[in-house]
């Protein structure tokens, strides 16, 4: 077998066999590989000069090569300590650290080929799996994120696959984490589309977007990816109030029907019935439901409408662990009759806010209260007499409770960190609506997600958003200022009246009134 092998200059001089330069005194052995060494560039005057080695076969496997100049050996074999993991992906090879398949968890396929690796690390795994998605989720163990390039990519596919290497999860944050969450980038992105004539009538939302829509007696639920949808029939008449507990578990309630009832939505059975037991003995719906740190809270009034009261219960175990705000109505005590219609769960300061509001010949009343729930203690109230809220919510990140007027649909705002009985609402929209009677706030929904408050209006959406003023930030005068901005494009505007809205993940849910839909809003980044 012969060889032609060009060597630099630089090169050191081989131990060679000078016997070997005469072919004709040493025939060729078909068993012996012979190399013929030449000096290089060759000139063309050169192209027929004689070789100026030869090496045997002999000396090609005893001999080490010496370092070019300026590089180091040569290695011919891997090490078995090496960093570097190879791997087969449907007949095309992948080359990554052993630091980025462990990355993805001790229970994943990527971790398996990794101790395959470590245990023969002269053997490259096979994987018959498709390599161009390999590399996509390769990319999200090395970045968190998915290169631009998988947009070209089916999502259901990425799913499946994700779901075979056993990262479903890296997929899920790195598509859906409520962190990449893009306020002033939202527009109306997809429809998805419910069964039956029913329009919803309340809606609930996971960590990372799945949602659960209640229409009529049914209740509609659509995963992270917002491709699968799943419905279940339940016993309600109607839901009137819904909590996701988990991407297959709800909880569930109407005004006109006895007990909460905890939803395998999965399954499409009732896991377990709660039930406040009342002075009178009679059944008892559900107002409000609310979660926080382990705990389940359910509002209750009796069918009777002479009593009501907050349940607190233990997520785990849904046993209860305490009653709070129990009232038993005596004679014409209205502020004592009105139960608790919203519930939420105020994490920064460890307390649970409850309202409720009535209306009645001399217009809308109300209260807000703050709740500790591990003494039972009432914290602070406020009772609404003009200017009822429509909707109320809490923002922890701004440390504030924000109402819609129902007369004047306007945002007012209370500072947690200045509580006081004498404490007013502050409005930061227009004052002058703030007494009128003309309920122009009626069934406006406010939303607080972040550093931002969400507000419908009508057929559209306000975003309020704060503004730093002031040296490092600060605000001189400790007045918040709060400026507003229509959500969407020009063509999301407007429309019928929202009558839900929802925050999970990286998007924003919205029903409307009559309408047997729900629409997602969310950043063209996160689009897939």
């Amino acid at each position: 077998m012969l060889l032609d092998l060009l060597v630099p200059p630089t090169t050191t001089n081989f131990p060679v066999d000078q016997n070997f330069f005469n072919h004709s005194t040493n025939p060729i052995s078909s068993h012996t590989i012979y190399i013929y060494i030449y000096n290089f560039p060759l000139s063309h005057s050169q192209k027929n000069q004689k070789p100026k080695a030869i090496i045997t076969s002999n000396y090609l496997f005893n001999y080490k090569m010496p370092p070019f100049a300026g590089e180091g050996v040569i290695q011919f074999q891997p090490k078995s300590d090496s960093n570097i993991v190879t791997i087969d992906v449907g007949g095309q090879l992948f080359q990554t650290t052993k630091q980025t398949l462990t990355s993805s968890g001790t229970k994943t396929f990527f971790s398996r080929i990794c101790d395959a690796a470590s245990a023969s690390p002269f053997h490259t795994p096979f994987v018959d799996r498709d390599p161009e998605i390999f590399s996509l989720l390769l990319s999200l163990l090395r970045t968190g994120n998915l290169p631009s390039k998988a947009k070209s990519f089916d999502l259901q596919d990425l799913i499946q696959e994700s779901r075979f290497y056993g990262i479903e999860k890296l997929l899920i944050d790195s598509l859906s984490n409520p962190s990449q969450f893009e306020p002033f980038n939202l527009h109306r992105s997809l429809i998805l589309p419910l069964n039956g004539r029913d329009s919803p009538s309340a809606i609930a939302t996971t960590r990372y977007g799945s949602v659960h829509v209640a229409h009529g007696s049914k209740i509609t639920s659509f995963d992270w990816s917002l491709r699968r949808k799943s419905t279940v029939l339940t016993q309600f008449t109607a839901v009137d109030s819904l909590l996701a507990i988990s991407p297959s578990i709800a909880a569930a309630g109407a005004n006109d029907f006895s007990g909460l009832q905890i939803l395998d939505l999965e399954n499409g059975t009732v896991r377990e019935t709660l039930n406040w037991e009342n002075v009178t003995r009679s059944g008892s719906t559900v107002q409000a439901i609310g979660s926080g740190p382990g705990q389940l809270f359910a509002s209750f009034e009796s069918s009777r409408r002479n009593s009501n009261s907050i349940i607190v219960y233990d997520s785990q175990t849904l046993k209860p662990v305490s009653e709070i705000s129990h009232n038993e109505i005596f004679g014409a005590d209205i502020g004592s009759a009105i139960p608790a219609t919203k519930l939420e769960w105020v994490n920064g300061y460890n307390l649970l806010m409850a309202c409720g509001s009535h209306s009645g010949p001399s217009g809308v009343n109300g209260y807000l209260r703050l709740w500790d729930v591990r003494s039972g203690n009432m914290v602070w109230d406020i009772n609404e007499k003009v200017d009822c809220f429509a909707d109320v919510s809490v923002s922890d990140s701004m440390s504030a409770i924000f109402k819609v007027g129902v007369n004047s649909g306007e945002v007012s705002y209370v500072d947690l960190r200045n509580l006081s009985e004498g404490n007013e609402w502050v409005c930061i929209g227009d004052k002058r609506k703030v007494i009128n009677g003309k309920k122009e706030g009626k069934e406006c929904k406010i939303e607080a997600q972040g550093n931002q408050v969400f507000c419908t209006k009508g057929g559209d959406v306000e975003l309020w958003s704060e503004v730093i003023m002031g040296n490092n930030g600060l605000m001189e005068n400790k007045k918040r200022i709060l400026k507003k901005n229509l959500m969407g494009r020009v063509k999301d505007m407007g429309g019928v009246r929202i009558n839900n809205m929802a925050f999970g993940g990286s998007r924003m849910f919205l029903t409307r009134k009559d309408q047997q839909c729900v629409e997602v809003w969310q950043g063209s980044s996160r689009e897939l």
